[in-house]
């Protein structure tokens, strides 16, 4: 019976073999290193791009409250048409026709309210940028997590692969043994089973590596998986020891914005001040009429202020200080909230350092468990259930250390974004 499966399995390979050479060798897959993935995933995506157009547009709004400070000019030319020309006794009061140019100037002698929404436009212009800042740290963190799913990915496969490579070991050794006449049947199906229970779960490893990289892939706008490289070093810099959150992105943005809502409230008296404005009019005519010149001017202080505005801006104020106090309640609760993430952080990576160490001894424990089982079974000293034992729990232990180190690579990533030191 065996000549027959044999014939079977070695035309099957024949097929697969042929099925890979006309469908052609997988594309290789893309290998970034960290920051470049970081940089990439931060460049394409379309979050980081609005925030930045979000500048351009506070920028515009400040040029807008800017101008309305500066001195303006203006010219208006007009030209009249009559039914017919004005005037008594031969003398023409206006002409039929009549070209009159007014050029006009003004100039801002007292405009606190304008100037004090160009200081406030200027607050939004850095509030945008702070925006921008935090979105991009929010995609970078996002890669960067992208990143490390892959590198514990391809681990496991590793693990996997080599618990596979070990069971076929045990496999063949009880094939060889059962044609030899010194082995049972039943060893040589276990170690069969053992072999295609990790067959199988190399191959749901391989998925989740695959995977992986197609979701780093997305965030980094590629059009296809992409691996990731070396494992990056995710150390908290010795001056950092203290758990200073001032450099986040987060409260930063928050305290621009209480700042700005602070300089809006503290202008609200500026809005009961009066306008003055002083304006400069050369106006030029052709032709001239009897009673009025070819060239003239006017000069001009015109003061204006409000006197039905009260009640709207009592409210404007009242809105004003109700938004600073939500901003001050925003920070402060976000500062509480940053301090707890970094001792929160600072504890989890302490104890996953603890968990990988103690999961490393396990393995190493395992792995001279099922050497001295494996010599111990080709001596006779230990059954084939002892062996199959021995290796699963070896791969446990294996696993273990894989799971250990990728929470570690995730603990200090996330104490790295809680002091604000992960910045893209």
């Amino acid at each position: 019976m065996r000549e027959p499966l044999g014939r079977l399995a070695v035309a099957f390979a024949l097929l697969v073999l042929s099925a890979r050479a006309a469908l052609g060798a997988p594309p290789e897959v893309e290998i970034v290193s960290f920051d470049e993935a970081v940089r990439r995933a931060v460049e394409n995506n379309q979050d980081a791009a609005r925030a930045a157009q979000s500048i351009l547009q506070a920028e515009a709004l400040f040029r807008t409250a800017r101008a309305a400070v500066l001195p303006s000019a203006d010219v208006v030319a007009t030209e009249t048409a009559l039914d017919e020309e004005r005037g008594f006794d031969d003398v023409v009061v206006q002409p039929r026709r009549q070209l009159s140019v007014t050029a006009t100037v003004s100039v801002p002698l007292l405009a606190a309210s304008r100037r004090a929404r160009r200081t406030q436009a200027a607050d939004r212009i850095e509030v945008a940028r702070l925006r921008a800042a935090d979105v991009r740290k929010g995609i970078g963190v996002a890669a960067a997590r992208a990143y490390l799913a892959v590198i514990a990915a391809r681990r496991q496969v590793e693990v996997d692969e080599r618990a596979r490579d070990t069971a076929r070991v045990q496999r063949d050794y009880a094939r060889t043994r059962l044609e030899e006449g010194g082995g049972s049947r039943l060893d040589a199906l276990r170690a069969a089973e053992l072999l295609s229970t990790t067959e199988a779960q190399v191959e749901g490893s391989r998925l989740a590596l695959r995977l992986s990289q197609e979701a780093l892939g997305v965030l980094l706008a590629a059009d296809g998986p992409v691996d990731a490289g070396p494992e990056p070093m995710l150390e908290v810099p010795a001056e950092h020891e203290q758990d200073d959150v001032s450099s986040r992105t987060d409260l930063r943005l928050l305290a621009a914005e209480q700042q700005a809502a602070d300089r809006v409230l503290r202008d609200s008296w500026k809005d009961w001040l009066p306008e003055i404005v002083a304006s400069f009019e050369p106006v030029h005519l052709d032709p001239p009429g009897a009673f009025q010149d070819a060239n003239t001017w006017r000069a001009a202080v015109a003061a204006r202020i409000a006197l039905d505005a009260g009640r709207e801006r009592a409210a404007d104020r009242l809105f004003r200080k109700a938004a600073l106090e939500s901003a001050k309640l925003d920070l402060e609760q976000a500062e509480l909230r940053a301090r707890s993430e970094v001792r929160a952080a600072r504890a989890a990576v302490e104890a996953a350092e603890r968990s990988l160490a103690h999961a490393r001894e396990a393995a190493g424990h395992a792995a001279e468990a099922l050497t001295i089982t494996e010599i111990a079974f080709r001596a006779g000293a230990r059954t084939n259930l002892e062996l199959v034992d021995a290796q699963r729990r070896s791969r446990d232990a294996d696993t273990a250390v894989a799971r250990a180190e990728d929470v570690l690579r995730q603990a200090k990533l996330d104490l790295l974004v809680a002091l604000g030191l992960f910045a893209p």
